[in-house]
């Protein structure tokens, strides 16, 4: 098998059924064997039974991984990339916004053997307005605070090498970032623009609130910025506490304190609890993560796991 394609399900009834002519047309296309593995992230909708009528219908190898429940689209890809068999793998998501033609794209340029990654780069996109200045707001602040090289628009697609899909699969990490660990990782990475498509059905899950706890595990995960606030607004409060000290101590000379002694200790009070709450709070979100860590728990559990092989294959 020389090409898999991960798919995460969630929420895409609606777009099943195109998904898999489209996947059906690719894999006539692509030399060497081709397979689909289709992750069933506990979706609410009828998605699973969808693809469970649908895939002994297409000639298209496949394999159907259902999760137990909900646990993300990080932990869903991650299973998929445990099952694949591909020796060149790409990531794509159902909901089509990304068009089939760019796996061909992205496993062609692991084919020169010159790129280990090839990563999907928007040139466009159809998305409205807000939404459109909302992912751009996103991507922009974590390029500035967690990956530098990555590029402008994020990264929603991607392929990589049989061993990049090893290195990947050994990083057991919880409450991370897929894009993150796939930098991290580094290897030669190649770049393929293409224009983000319309969604046609339904509506993204990527909501604000998952937003934010995206970029808080990354920052968490892969950046020393905490600390590095941590430390900075130590040595403010420092200067700053210098400075009203300066300013209480003249006071005090001039006769204007009226109470004795209590602007600097209400000022002192203030700034070392300040301060001691900041501290706690993130020592204590990386000892979380350390505590999440040592559990040691797989990131998905599969419920089942099915394998279709294509009409030809069944004909022979």
């Amino acid at each position: 098998m020389l090409h898999s394609v991960v798919v995460p399900v969630y929420g895409n009834e609606a777009t099943i059924p195109a998904l898999l002519d489209r996947l059906a047309d690719l894999s006539r296309t692509l030399p060497g064997g081709f397979e689909a593995v289709f992750v069933v992230d506990g979706s609410p909708d009828g998605s699973l039974l969808l693809l469970r009528r649908l895939l002994p219908e297409y000639d298209l190898r496949a394999q159907l991984v259902t999760l137990s429940r909900n646990y993300g689209s990080f932990s869903a890809i991650r299973a998929g990339l445990a099952v694949a068999r591909g020796e060149r793998v790409a990531v794509m998501a159902a909901d089509l916004q990304e068009p089939v033609s760019l796996v061909v794209d992205i496993f062609a340029q692991l084919a020169t053997g010159r790129h280990d990654v090839a990563v999907g780069v928007r040139t466009g996109r159809d998305d409205p307005a807000l939404s459109s200045i909302a992912s751009r707001t996103f991507w922009g602040l974590y390029r500035r605070l967690v990956q530098k090289d990555l590029p402008a628009g994020g990264v929603d697609m991607f392929g990589c090498t049989r061993q990049v899909v090893t290195e990947l699969l050994r990083l057991d990490e919880s409450h991370t970032s897929l894009v993150g660990l796939v930098y991290w990782l580094g290897f030669r990475r190649a770049e393929v623009p293409y224009a983000r498509q319309e969604r046609e059905h339904g509506s993204s899950g990527w909501s604000l609130r998952k937003k934010l706890r995206y970029m808080n595990d990354s920052i968490f995960s892969f950046t020393d910025l905490p600390i590095t606030v941590l430390i900075t607004a130590g040595f403010l409060g420092v200067v700053l506490s210098v400075v009203a000290g300066i300013a209480v101590f003249v006071a005090w000379a001039t006769g204007n304190v009226e109470v004795e002694g209590y602007t600097p200790l209400m000022l002192m009070l203030f700034l070392l609890c300040s301060s001691i709450l900041l501290a706690l709070g993130i020592v204590g979100s990386y000892v979380w993560r350390t505590y999440e860590n040592s559990k040691r728990r797989p990131g998905a559990v599969a419920m089942s796991h099915e394998t279709f092989p294509g009409r030809d294959d069944v004909a022979r």
